[in-house]
């Protein structure tokens, strides 16, 4: 079972991560997700701990409230404190 970072201290990666973990364990959640951004599983797999794959899976969680809110229940997070890293990424909204 994946530790759940301090969320006062919460990165991106991280956040990223916990996403990743709750969809891999919802198949039907992945598929969604793969089919939003336009992956399939080889481009996936070749995705997996870059940037442009953590960003995408923040601004997935963060644009279906009930897989955020889902996500924030399962591990002890504030959806204001994921809302906050998201806001990081994107400054301007």
């Amino acid at each position: 079972m994946m530790k759940t970072p301090d969320r006062r201290h919460m990165e991106a990666s991280a956040l990223a991560d916990l996403c990743f973990g709750q969809l891999v364990e919802n198949p039907e959640q992945l598929a969604e997700f793969m089919g939003f951004a336009g992956y399939d599983p080889t481009a996936l797999r070749r995705a997996v701990g870059t940037r442009q794959l953590a960003n995408g899976l923040i601004d997935y969680f963060a644009t279906n409230e009930p897989l955020m809110l889902t996500l924030c229940a399962n591990n002890g997070l504030k959806p204001e404190d994921f809302m906050r890293v998201w806001h990081r990424l994107n400054p301007t909204g």
